[in-house]
């Protein structure tokens, strides 16, 4: 059974840092992109950054760019985003999510999905 499942949300001050942790399972996901997701109360699921299968590449959301960083772990099978500068724009629901194609910033493009992990940034 594939299972993605997220780790290190929790509440923090604007201005601190939180690190999420994605690890997958199941089958082998060191051939596929690696995305991050949010999505903040009552909106829509919105791209945050995303990672191919080498490491090698990242694509960011311009609100996060130069805050987050998305990074694989030795195995390729777990995903990071280590967050910066945190705002209470930033409060969402965060979901790992996995691809067999390239990058993008879509959703609909996502195979896997985790069951997501709540950040919460106080001002």
């Amino acid at each position: 059974q594939v299972q993605l499942v997220e780790s290190g949300g929790g509440l923090v001050q604007a201005g601190g840092s939180l690190r999420l942790s994605c690890a997958a399972s199941g089958r082998t996901f060191s051939n596929y992109v690696m995305g991050w997701f949010r999505q903040p109360p009552g909106k829509e699921r919105e791209f945050v950054a995303a990672i191919t299968s080498s490491g090698g590449s990242t694509n960011y959301a311009t609100s996060v760019k130069d805050r987050f960083t998305i990074s694989r772990g030795d195995a390729k099978n777990t995903v990071y985003l280590q967050m910066n500068s945190l705002k209470p724009e930033d409060t969402a629901v965060y979901y790992c999510a996995a691809t067999s194609f390239a990058i993008a910033t879509s959703p609909t493009f996502y195979n896997y999905w985790g069951q997501g992990t709540q950040v919460t940034v106080s001002s």
